[in-house]
């Protein structure tokens, strides 16, 4: 609790009010949103509910409709009198005439074919005779002994009433592929001649459900020993639940029951009918797992899609704020600069409420108190020059150069014209030096001053070091730091052309490239290695830390820092060089 708190107190105040926006704002809609998925997912489980017991109940209807059929077909054979009179007779004459059985065929046996034919629920009608000497008339009329062929038959203690998925094996197997899957209502039929009727169906023509089951939807049929009839060419993960599942239902119950719970973890709908016509039980399970999922999939693209706008809204409503605060954050930025001893700014007043008012009366605080330290400046200057003026009282420059130009007419009086040029050297060099500047130079001056120092420099050596120049007049007019290329020539002369025993140039070339301009000083020396020039450059850009002994490029770095303290960090000197050959200095200046 308490780093929450010290965390919220450290944010910026756009962003508090952000945070406080979106909390007001998204609480509330992220409660409505749980109550509106929760909605969602009732409705739909209520719809796929009612759709599953309209479903379960047609099939039910189905069911009856076949069952009532197969019944209503066993009552028209019953009551068929002609037809069992006519058997009666052709089972009681040892012989009987053609021509009389064909009538029979064609008139009742043909009738029972037609009505299988034109019922698609029926799929046989078959009638076995208690006779050995009756002709049979396929596929309706049949002697008794083949309904051994038959598996609910074939003990011969069978009773009226419906068998289940069995075999149509009524003959062998060599003379025709039996039909699987049968249900049949037997009934037993005592009249002048003992007979057996079978109505027979096909088992998915009476359970159209159980033969359309897949991993979702299951149903089974239990009968009344307690035995499953489902489709067995496909295993279901129900199956072994069934058990369960009929132990936690209510007893007595008449007209069904739908109820959803979960097997496995699993959501599920469990539909129950009683069959009261087989003494059984329709059982039908249906998974709600891709339901729940699909609304689970829906609920997280919305959580995606609400993620996204709480995020686009955090940056707009932020932005906003940012906006709205600006003022506010201009007169913090302008205060911290002032901290800092700028006093020169002031704060831009971009709006008129209380916050561009406290704007105001900064810029008049920071203007009064500008007006004193100019004042107080005034006072220090005044101060200072007449501390000025009495140094100058005990050392005078012009001293000097007048001491230098008796010098010099001395010189010229004896004919001893190189030393006077020297002196002459001298005193400009001398002039330069002690001039006192409060901005930049121009390259001009700096060359003539490095003009100066050659001079000078050559009055030491037996060799000559000629100096050569190829500088545009635009580049001659561009400031630079005093005393910035200076520094340069002596490192050519004292690193690079000392000690030489002949004549050589040091090479002074200007050039223009748009924004800027370079001044390229190349001496024909001793030059550098590769990793002298590496280590000169690090030594100069501050990696390697200088100390105030010669040749290790302290005076380099000078001239780099001053230039960049003076146009920027993108201006400064580069080097190049090559051993044996020669040294470039590339000195990069702003070009106005």
């Amino acid at each position: 609790m308490g780093k929450s708190k010290k965390y919220l107190l450290s944010l910026k105040l756009n962003q508090k009010l952000t945070l406080l926006i979106i909390l007001t704002i998204g609480i509330p809609m992220l409660i409505l949103s749980i109550l509106f998925f929760r909605s969602i997912k009732e409705s739909k489980i209520k719809d796929r509910i009612k759709n599953i017991e309209v479903d379960f109940t047609q099939n039910y209807a189905q069911i009856q409709k076949t069952v009532e059929m197969c019944s209503l077909s066993t009552q028209i054979v019953i009551n068929s009198h002609n037809f069992w009179n006519e058997l009666n007779r052709f089972c009681k004459e040892e012989k009987t005439d053609t021509e009389e059985l064909l009538d029979f065929y064609h008139n009742d046996i043909k009738a029972f074919e037609k009505l299988v034919n034109s019922n698609p629920y029926l799929y046989q009608i078959r009638i076995y005779v208690d006779s050995k000497d009756m002709q049979e008339m396929m596929p309706v009329l049949y002697r008794k002994e083949r309904m051994k062929n038959l598996s609910w038959a074939r003990n011969g203690k069978y009773k009226s009433g419906w068998y289940f998925d069995y075999e149509d094996t009524i003959f062998p197997l060599h003379v025709m592929k039996p039909e699987n899957h049968i249900v049949s209502l037997i009934t037993k039929v005592e009249k002048e001649i003992s007979a057996t009727i079978e109505i027979a169906t096909k088992m998915d023509t009476l359970f159209p459900s159980i033969y359309s089951s897949n991993e979702e939807d299951w149903t089974c049929f239990i009968d009344e020993t307690g035995y499953y009839y489902y489709n067995t060419h496909y295993y279901s993960r129900w199956l072994k639940s069934t058990d369960k599942i009929l132990k936690e239902m209510p007893e007595n119950l008449d007209t069904g029951y739908t109820k959803q719970m979960k097997i496995d973890g699993i959501p599920v709908i469990i539909c129950y009918k009683p069959m009261k016509e087989f003494g059984g039980h329709l059982l039908r399970i249906v998974s709600l797992e891709k339901d729940f999922a699909t609304v689970n999939q829906q609920q997280n693209s919305f959580w995606i899609i609400f993620i996204c706008i709480v995020v686009l809204l955090i940056f707009l409503t932020n932005q906003m704020l940012a906006i709205i605060l600006r003022q506010f954050y201009i007169t913090i930025a302008n205060i911290r600069h002032v901290q800092n001893g700028d006093l020169s700014v002031r704060i831009p007043i971009k709006t008129n409420d209380e916050i561009g008012e406290l704007g105001a009366q900064i810029n008049t605080m920071l203007d009064r108190i500008s007006e004193l330290m100019e004042e107080s400046i005034k006072r220090e200057i005044l101060v200072k020059d007449s501390e000025i003026r009495a140094l100058q009282n005990q050392i005078n420059a012009h001293f000097i150069y007048n001491v230098l130009e008796s010098i010099k007419m001395m010189a010229e009086i004896e004919e001893k014209y190189s030393i006077s040029d020297a002196v002459t050297s001298l005193g400009k060099l001398l002039r330069y030096s002690m001039k006192w500047v409060a901005k930049n130079v121009t390259v001009e001056e700096e060359i003539d001053y490095i003009k100066n120092y050659l001079a000078l420099i050559n009055l030491r050596f037996d060799n000559e070091i000629y100096l050569s120049l190829n500088i545009p007049d635009r580049v001659y007019e561009q400031e630079i730091p005093k005393m910035s290329l200076q520094p340069i020539i002596e490192n050519a002369i004292y690193h690079g052309i000392e000690g030489m025993t002949e004549d050589t140039n040091i090479y002074i070339k200007g050039v223009i490239h748009g924004h800027y301009c370079t001044i390229e000083i190349t001496d024909a020396g001793r030059g550098m290695t590769e990793e002298e020039v590496e280590n000169l450059k690090r030594k100069i850009d501050g990696v390697i830390e200088t100390s105030g002994s010669s040749g290790n490029g302290i005076g380099l770095k000078n001239v780099q820092d001053r230039i960049k303290i003076s146009f920027g960090d993108e201006y400064g000197i580069g080097i190049s060089s090559k051993l044996g050959c020669y040294t470039k200095v590339i000195v990069k200046i702003p070009f106005v």
